[in-house]
């Protein structure tokens, strides 16, 4: 029998709180984990996620970060602004989280949309970032077959939230598809069992048309100009974008150390918690 996985088993043990703040008026969800006089780790996930994206990695980065996992802004329980959301939107939210909690410089670390904006912070407020992650990070590119992909695979998963079409979503994040994912399929299920959530994902899905996606793509100038120390994970089996593309991105940003971790697809955070976690504090620690 293959051997159940939750949520809560993910975090019991963990000294962790999950809360809400005000965010320039926008009721913003977060799931946090460590002292908070340590250094800071924001952790932002992909396009129609949320903060589960990383329960399988705050006891680890608890040690050593006061460790934040986001809804962003449009997203899981966070709220939803009622308009196409772009990279800036995204930023714009990020900065203004960062003042709420009275922190000024920051580890970021993004996976996939969460990378995206993450680049983004750190070429527009390079004084406050330490550290820079980018975990199959969006941005780079735009290939129509991915796009279309992503878009019919959410709007089918809000449009008509039963099991076999968000589990559709969660299994296409992950190289291992024989396993079900229950708990992760149930959470992100009831997420979007919200109400108007079919409106927020065409929202969140505005980045995925050609024409507003061309106007916040990331290219050499944009990656070149970022002056935190960076590390680029990839995977083998991630289904946006092959190893090539993560080894360009790498290619663009000064100085930037490149990581591949086989065997994993979108979330390797999550598929492989132990390799990612022994790289991911690894750099974040380096001197």
């Amino acid at each position: 029998m293959a051997e159940y996985e939750s949520i809560w088993s993910d975090l019991q043990g963990v000294a962790f709180t999950q809360g809400y703040l005000d965010v320039g008026g926008v009721r913003t969800r977060y799931l946090h984990a460590g002292d908070r006089d340590k250094p800071t780790l924001v952790l932002l996930h992909g396009s129609g996620g949320h903060a589960e994206a990383y329960v399988r990695n705050l006891a680890a980065h608890a040690e050593h970060f006061s460790t934040w996992s986001i809804d962003m802004l449009g997203h899981g329980y966070t709220d939803k602004p009622g308009h196409p959301l772009e990279i800036s939107h995204y930023v714009e939210h990020l900065v203004r989280f960062l003042d709420e909690i009275g922190v000024d410089r920051v580890h970021v670390s993004g996976e996939s949309l969460g990378g995206w904006v993450a680049a983004r912070f750190a070429i527009d407020h390079p004084g406050r970032v330490h550290r820079l992650v980018l975990n199959t990070a969006g941005g780079s590119q735009a290939d129509p077959q991915v796009m279309a992909r992503i878009v019919t695979l959410s709007m089918a998963a809000v449009s008509d939230p039963d099991w076999d079409t968000v589990q559709a979503r969660i299994k296409w994040l992950m190289a291992d598809k024989t396993k079900g994912y229950d708990d992760i399929v149930a959470s992100r299920q009831r997420i979007y069992r919200q109400p108007g959530f079919v409106a927020a994902m065409s929202d969140i899905m505005a980045l995925q048309d050609p024409v507003i996606r061309a106007r916040n793509l990331l290219g050499p100038n944009e990656y070149g100009s970022i002056t935190a120390p960076t590390l680029v994970l990839w995977t083998s089996d991630d289904p946006t974008a092959d190893v090539a593309e993560g080894r360009r991105i790498a290619a663009m940003i000064p100085g930037a150390r490149f990581e591949l971790m086989p065997g994993c697809g979108h979330w390797p955070q999550y598929e492989d918690a132990k390799t990612f976690d022994a790289l991911h504090v690894g750099f974040l620690l380096a001197d």
